[in-house]
């Protein structure tokens, strides 16, 4: 439905830093700002997970395992959002998906809407 397009993936030793980017370049800025738009991960095997979300209001939500090191933010000028994550530990090793909805799904649930192709964030020394 909505292009987004992700940078920042890579490679990262373990405490390491790493910044995500997402931006919905062709939606215009007064409908990009009523999008919730999230971070979720997925490693080989495993389901999508939360990261992080957060509102047009910039109240933000994280899964457990990220607390106190990922931080999510927005910038509705730029239509993007960014994730900086700090204190890299290889289980954060997963490809990453930006995502653009409305409606937040239930707990544990993932959104439905729009999705970036993923981009690959591995940690290791």
């Amino acid at each position: 439905q909505v292009q987004l397009e992700e940078s920042g993936g890579g490679l990262a030793q373990p405490g390491g830093s790493l910044r995500l980017s997402c931006r919905a370049p062709r939606l215009i800025t007064s409908v990009f700002n009523t999008y919730i738009m999230g971070w979720y991960r997925q490693a080989p095997g495993n389901q999508r997970e939360l990261v992080a979300t957060i509102r047009w209001n910039r109240e933000t939500a994280y899964g457990e395992s990220v607390k106190g090191r990922f931080t999510i933010s927005r910038d509705n000028s730029r239509k993007a959002v960014s994730l900086q994550m700090n204190s890299l530990k290889p289980e954060d090793t997963a490809v990453y998906y930006c995502t653009l909805y409305h409606e937040p799904p239930p707990p544990g649930g993932v959104p439905q809407g729009s999705w970036g192709q993923g981009t690959q964030v591995t940690v290791s020394s």
